[in-house]
């Protein structure tokens, strides 16, 4: 990391790891031809396209030929949803349901929108617990004859709270329901098997996994039935049209190697000792006003959310040059309003608005964690005046 601020939004993005660059240089230097032309130009990246499938699909427990190359986890998760109504509207079911949970990720939200706007779906969101968590039985109970499709995130961005995928597949399945995941937050941090897990779609992102923005990818299971939200010249195997970006494939396709590399170190352990001192050091500086937020058992090991009483969030961040993190509050015209997946938990707004999402990565040390609890305290006595 360049020296700044002790970076602690790896869940918001992570920096570029420099393995991923130079697997990306000769791609942009020298090997510029498109993967779908006849001509010497084209092997170079039709070999590197093929062998960061390889790369993605390894990592998750797939098949090369169920990844689909995209440009963001927004339209992985849009062509999942969409592209799973419109194959049930071709298929004649007039107005298609769809399930998801009040605290999924905007990108899921708004492809649920669309779907019920232009697409004449259903859409059923449930409720999560006090911890964040979705029961399967709330699922269960949503079902109907029309019901296509459940997404349900699998992990929260904010709270890193962990949902109960295969139980919820589960649910799905007994039910002739596809199940779709946003696995943006997970993949590359904790282990992650789609056979294991029993979807049947899902989402993961380059930029939450040491690779640059602007590239992503859906797993769709061999036989679901998924229409192209992209038309046109027929690349990914008919899924998503436009020429590939072979450079940024590339990347995610190192990252995922990397990350697969990690996990069989050990990086989740470590992590989670991180996220661990990092909380218990903010409550020895703050006795008595530091508040977890999700389960405490069901988590990302990267992710750390937390209330202090007595302060905003917000205000907290404002006061502490020295440290880069989030809120899961909105700001417009000036006026705060609390996380809306901290509401959706049951949490009271002033908790919500107290909230820090602080989130740890790759390159992140003990002195950083250190250094961090002690600036976040002293901010907080600037901003609880």
């Amino acid at each position: 990391m360049t020296a700044g601020p002790i970076y602690l939004d790896h869940n918001a993005t992570t920096p570029v790891d420099p393995r991923v660059v130079d697997a990306m240089l000769p791609y942009l230097r020298t090997h510029f031809g498109n993967p779908s032309s006849d001509h010497p130009y084209a092997s170079a990246p039709q070999s590197a396209v093929a062998r960061a499938r390889l790369q993605v699909a390894a990592l998750i427990g797939a098949r090369p030929e169920e990844i689909t190359f995209v440009a963001s986890g927004s339209e992985a998760d849009a062509a999942a949803i969409r592209g799973v109504v419109t194959a049930a509207r071709a298929a004649g079911v007039a107005h298609p349901h769809v399930i998801t949970q009040a605290t999924e990720h905007p990108a899921v939200l708004a492809a649920c929108h669309y779907a019920e706007q232009f697409h004449g779906a259903q859409v059923t969101i449930v409720p999560v617990d006090r911890d964040g968590r979705v029961d399967p039985a709330a699922v269960e109970s949503a079902l109907r004859p029309t019901t296509v499709l459940a997404s349900v995130m699998h992990a929260n961005n904010e709270t890193g709270v962990i949902q109960p995928i295969r139980d919820l597949a589960a649910v799905a399945h007994d039910h002739g329901v596809v199940l779709h995941t946003d696995a943006a937050q997970t993949v590359g941090k904790i282990p992650v098997d789609v056979t294991a897990l029993g979807v049947d779609l899902l989402t993961l992102v380059g930029h939450k996994m040491y690779a640059p923005k602007g590239v992503a990818a859906l797993y769709v299971r061999a036989g679901t039935r998924v229409e192209p939200l992209i038309g046109g010249g027929g690349q990914e195997r008919g899924r998503r049209a436009g020429t590939e970006n072979v450079p940024y494939i590339v990347a995610l396709g190192e990252a995922a190697s990397i990350a697969a590399d990690d996990l069989a170190d050990g990086v989740g352990t470590r992590l989670a000792g991180l996220r661990d001192e990092l909380e218990d050091a903010l409550a020895g500086h703050l006795p008595g006003r530091v508040r977890l937020n999700g389960h405490r058992a069901h988590r990302l090991p990267q992710t750390l959310n937390v209330s202090i009483d007595g302060a905003a969030g917000h205000a907290i961040l404002a006061a502490c040059a020295e440290v880069a993190a989030s809120t899961g509050s909105a700001c417009h015209a000036g006026t705060h309003s609390p996380s809306p997946v901290l509401l959706a938990m049951g949490l009271s707004p002033e908790r919500g608005l107290s909230a820090l999402r602080l989130t740890l990565g790759r390159w992140t040390t003990h002195a950083d964690v250190a250094r961090a609890a002690e600036a976040l305290a002293r901010a907080v006595q600037v901003a609880g005046r």
